[in-house]
């Protein structure tokens, strides 16, 4: 099991940036695929990015070129950073990861395959 705890979540205007990260305890955090996820008040649960464990990176269409993912399993940290925000980009953001097997490759943007997650950080972006 792994515990992920975020934060880097504020208050910024249209066209700012934000770094988020996600430190991870427990268990061996390279062993796990990770990703980004947001959800806006009404809305379903979404995916913005996702890492393998080598570092392939995978976006939503609407974060492609605006954000990037990266992790650092030396320091079992999962980092986001977001340029070019947008008010529509305003959500709560998760970390979350799932351990991968022979049956379950890396790069999902299914939420039901994500077993751990952290308990959110805010951002919203004004106009």
């Amino acid at each position: 099991q792994v515990q992920l705890v975020e934060s880097g979540g504020d208050s910024v205007q249209t066209g700012g940036s934000l770094r988020l990260s996600c430190a991870a305890s427990g268990d061996r955090y390279s062993d796990y695929c990770a990703g980004w996820f947001r959800q806006a008040p009404g809305k379903e649960r979404e995916g913005v990015a996702l890492i393998t464990l080598g570092g392939n990176t995978y976006y939503a269409d609407s974060t492609e070129g605006r954000f990037t993912i990266s992790r650092d399993n030396t320091k079992n940290t999962l980092s986001l950073q977001m340029n070019s925000l947008k008010p529509e980009d305003t959500a709560m953001y998760y970390c979350a990861a799932y351990r991968r097997t022979p049956w379950t490759a890396c790069g999902r943007w299914n939420t039901d395959d994500y077993n751990y997650w952290g308990q959110g950080t805010q951002v919203t972006v004004s106009s």
